[in-house]
């Protein structure tokens, strides 16, 4: 019946491909989940009766790993199950993933007891941040994330991509299998790097003693030697929750979103309303938007439960507004300032800085790329080119020059002192009121030199005496353009630090 549905709703997509949308936006598509409802472990046992059997039973059913007992196992059973309401969000907040992660590990044959992982990496939360720069469910750290194929740039980070960090979080793990032939030893390279783990096999092997996740444990540091505990903990609770006093929220057995083709920018609070969803429910789904503004292309992909799919395409066709309210603009100098493009795209300084979290009293430095509101002279769709490449870099609003005030050295010349602070002998003369080339030793001078002289040139050379001015009028800022941004979507920064992996 499920599946009968999910494909009336692909033959209504087909006959709304061809369409005019009065939104402009003729592109959608939408991408129902394959699934199957036969064991994959024991295809000639039948059907599973999809409404009779939950995700749990399914995930126990694909259990791979063997069991670790340790004295950490012990602990951190105890830990999960003295926190039932701990258990019971962060199983919720799975409910929206687990379907797709174990139906992803059965394609590829692997333990299902790996989409328990996201307990202990982030509690499910694809906007977890560690310390350690670790983001998504997953926890990737940038440079993972790129050797990956995770695209991290101003408008999107695929590490907290449902769909694209679980393809690469596996992919990972199944490389790390096979380079260790143990699921324990690839679940701590995982978290430690397959590097930290092979040095370790070279040492116990060297020293004649057994390789196994137990043995090689001492050698770790604490966090990678809870780490596999911490997954068997939370297995163990799955597998017997009443065992533990546990009661687990029921989780259907049936894919919670499908995917929808976009290839036409849209505001992300747009998406949201047309979807009929809250913005943190649509946020949950597709937390990889770094900006208001969803970037089309033919690999965009946005995710929304099946029965609000539906209402994305209905209120799309009735859309008779705008998509999307964002274009790029690419500062060409650093003389433009904040102020002076909000002026030209008709907003405020305040919207800027909030949009592209841009901290107070920082500038955008020449070539920095940034969202701007849409205007009739600038109304384009933002390039896949230019959100690939788009980078953005600040500087501190300060003074381009200081005046100080010098004395004039022993073997001081007018040549030299300008050559010291970078400036030219005929600025000296001019600031001085100088009219021939010559100086004495002790006469006091004003420069006006780069600010970035400043601190080199002061205490440098001794009998050298600085003395800072502040700041002409002329440079100061009005407080009221000092305006603090927010950003659209704080991110949860994990307790805990993620080690490199390397």
């Amino acid at each position: 019946m499920y599946q009968l549905k999910l494909k009336n709703i692909a033959f209504a997509a087909l006959a709304f491909f061809g369409t005019p949308l009065l939104a402009q936006a003729n592109d959608i598509s939408i991408y129902t989940p394959t699934f199957s409802l036969t064991d994959p472990n024991d295809p000639g046992a039948g059907m599973l009766g999809m409404e009779q059997v939950d995700i749990w039973a399914r995930i126990r059913k694909g259990f791979g790993i063997p069991d670790l007992d340790n004295a950490q196992v012990v602990s951190q059973t105890d830990f999960y199950s003295a926190r039932p309401e701990y258990f019971e969000r962060t199983t919720v907040r799975a409910s929206r993933y687990l379907y797709h992660v174990v139906q992803e590990l059965e394609k590829r044959g692997m333990p299902t007891e790996l989409a328990l992982l996201p307990f202990i990496e982030s509690a499910f939360n694809p906007q977890a941040y560690s310390g350690a720069k670790a983001a998504g469910m997953w926890q990737f750290v940038p440079a993972t994330g790129r050797d990956f194929n995770l695209k991290q740039n101003m408008f999107k980070d695929e590490r907290r991509d449902v769909l694209a960090s679980t393809d690469a979080a596996l992919t990972y793990l199944q490389k790390l299998y096979g380079m260790f032939g143990d699921w324990q030893l690839a679940l701590a390279a995982y978290n430690w790097g397959e590097g930290s783990v092979q040095r370790a096999i070279n040492k116990n092997q060297a020293a004649g003693l057994p390789i196994d996740f137990n043995s090689l444990a001492p050698l770790m540091p604490a966090e990678t030697r809870n780490y596999v505990p911490k997954l068997q903990a939370v297995k163990n609770i799955i597998a017997a929750p009443e065992m533990y006093n546990v009661s687990l929220p029921k989780v259907d057995n049936q894919p919670y979103f499908v995917t929808i083709g976009k290839t036409r920018d849209i505001d992300v609070k747009v998406a949201a309303q047309l979807a009929e969803l809250s913005l943190d429910e649509f946020k949950a789904l597709n937390p990889q938007f770094n900006r208001p503004v969803i970037i089309g292309s033919a690999d965009t992909k946005i995710l929304l439960p099946e029965s609000n799919a539906e209402k994305f395409k209905h209120n799309l066709t009735q859309w008779t507004h705008t998509l999307s309210s964002w274009t790029s603009h690419t500062v060409s100098s650093a003389r433009e300032r904040i102020e002076t493009i909000a002026t030209r795209f008709d907003t405020t300084p305040a919207i800027i800085r909030e949009v592209n979290h841009i901290p107070p009293r920082m500038l955008l430095k020449a070539g920095s790329t940034i969202l701007v509101p849409k205007t009739e002279t600038a109304n384009s769709d933002i390039t896949a080119e230019v959100a690939d490449n788009a980078t953005m870099a600040v500087t501190p609003d300060a003074p381009e020059t200081r005046r100080i005030s010098i004395k004039v050295g022993k073997r001081d010349t007018l040549a030299s002192i300008a050559s010291r602070y970078h400036v030219s002998v005929s600025q000296v003369k001019a600031w001085n009121g100088l009219r021939r080339d010559t100086v004495s030793r002790g006469q006091s001078l004003q420069l006006q030199v780069p600010n970035r002289m400043v601190a080199s040139a002061g205490g440098t050379k001794a009998g050298h005496n600085v003395r800072y001015h502040t700041a002409t009028a002329s440079n100061s800022r009005s407080s009221k353009n000092k305006v603090a941004a927010k950003k659209s979507s704080k991110p949860v920064v994990l307790a805990s630090s993620r080690n490199s992996r390397s």
